[in-house]
C-alpha cells in the first residue's frame, strides 16, 4: 500500500509518448503541483476530522459547516504544496513516475 493516498489525474497524459526516463520524470514535474496540492487536502481532511472528533470528546458542541471545513482543506491543500520539502517533492515524483509505468504497462504498450 502506497503512502501517497491521492488520486491524480493523468487523462492529459499520452502514455504512448513516454519513451525515456526523461520522458517520465518531465510528465512527472508537470503533475507535481497538482499532486502537492490534493496530499495537502488529504492531510487537511484526515486534521479536520481529528480536531472535530477531539472537539467532541471535550464535550464541545462547536463543529464547523461544511464551508468551513472546505476553505480549511483547501487552505492546507495550498500551504503543503508551497512548504514541502524537497525530500517530500522527490518522493511524490518518484511515486508519479511509477504510477505512469504502471498505467503504461497496463495498456500494453
Amino acid at each position: 500500500m502506497s503512502k501517497f493516498q491521492i488520486d491524480i489525474d493523468f487523462s492529459s497524459i499520452e502514455l504512448n509518448t513516454l519513451d525515456t526516463d526523461e520522458d517520465f520524470k518531465r510528465e512527472a514535474k508537470t503533475l507535481l503541483p497538482q499532486a502537492l496540492q490534493k496530499l495537502g487536502e488529504s492531510v487537511g481532511e484526515q486534521t479536520w476530522e481529528e480536531l472535530q472528533k477531539n472537539l467532541k470528546q471535550v464535550g464541545s458542541k462547536s463543529k464547523g459547516s461544511q464551508l468551513e471545513k472546505r476553505k480549511f482543506i483547501q487552505e492546507t491543500g495550498r500551504t503543503y504544496q508551497r512548504k514541502a520539502s524537497s525530500r517530500e517533492k522527490q518522493e511524490l515524483e518518484d511515486y508519479i513516475v511509477e504510477q505512469l509505468r504502471n498505467l503504461q504497462n497496463q495498456k500494453g504498450r
